[in-house]
């Protein structure tokens, strides 16, 4: 056995990313890495360990008996990795440097652009990682600084702000209209409205607003956010969106359902020990400031 105490932590990140995923592939994607990079992780950390961690499925990559033994090391490993990058986070003092900012893609895309610009004109020595994912990014292992979320944020030590709520609406292209006619309240249901894939939000939406829904309900779908809407726009079918957005669409025209929509709720958060770092304060605090005022107009 080799000398442990120069382990690569790359290699024991990948090990964690296989048991969790199931797949190489799926550690891959996560860990941003090629999957024969993953693989090549997985048998140098089996060497230098001399245990075999992984025996491969016909679906995946399960854990042996050893590899099961040092899972809970390795996620403690994490853990002390993770505490180690926040505390010195939290203990920076210049305003130079990056903070990486994670939010949907479509708040990336239609709302963020503009607030990184004149964030980049007041404070240059800051650097925007911006990180458009539909996904909940980690903010305890520092995948982001502040996180722009859709819900209130529960984890334990991180700190949250409610910045009020965005309405939502439906809407269609005006080439849609010429083709299939004006959607109204009593007949929407019956025109082509665009939806999620693998997301099922909006099956639930429907089913709460008491309208029996499946998957099939939605002829064209979608995960993207901001393929959806392109799609629309396209005349696809009928999307929903912030009413902000769809208002300021010159090609959109706004459907009236009869039943009023569930507003989505707007929150920032950070970890607590990183929240305390001046350059993230900044961004906090203009991202507060410009996503409240979207909020109070929308």
């Amino acid at each position: 056995m080799s000398n442990l105490a120069h382990l690569d932590w790359s290699l024991v990140q990948t090990f964690l990313a296989v048991a969790e995923t199931g797949s190489l592939s799926g550690a891959a994607r996560e860990l941003e890495l090629t999957q024969p990079t993953a693989g090549r992780h997985v048998q140098a950390l089996e060497q230098e360990l001399g245990v075999t961690l992984f025996k491969r499925q016909a679906r995946g990559m399960a854990l042996t008996p050893e590899g099961s033994a040092l899972l809970e090391h390795a996620c403690a490993m994490r853990d002390a990795a993770g505490a180690f990058s926040l505390a010195a986070a939290g203990g920076e003092s210049d305003l130079s440097g990056t903070v990486r900012v994670t939010s949907s893609v479509f708040v990336a895309h239609h709302i963020l652009p503009a607030v990184v610009a004149e964030l980049r004109q007041m404070h240059p020595e800051i650097q925007i990682e911006l990180v458009a994912s539909d996904t909940s990014e980690n903010l305890l292992f520092r995948e982001a600084d502040i996180a722009v979320r859709m819900y209130r944020p529960t984890q334990l030590d991180v700190v949250a702000k409610h910045l009020g709520a965005v309405s939502l609406g439906l809407f269609a292209a005006k080439s849609y209209i010429q083709k299939r006619g004006m959607p109204t309240a009593d007949d929407f249901v019956e025109h082509d409205i665009i939806g999620f894939d693998r997301n099922k939000s909006m099956i639930e939406g429907f089913r709460k607003a008491g309208m029996e829904v499946d998957h099939d309900f939605f002829p064209v779908r979608c995960d993207n956010n901001t393929v959806v809407w392109e799609l629309v726009r396209a005349g696809a079918g009928l999307g929903f969106a912030m009413e902000r957005a769809g208002r300021d669409d010159p090609l959109l025209v706004q459907i009236d359902m009869g039943i009023d929509i569930p507003k989505m709720e707007v929150w920032l958060a950070a970890h607590e020990a990183v929240r305390k770092s001046p350059r993230v304060d900044v961004v906090w605090t203009l991202l507060a400031e410009r996503l409240g005022e979207v909020c109070a107009n929308a």
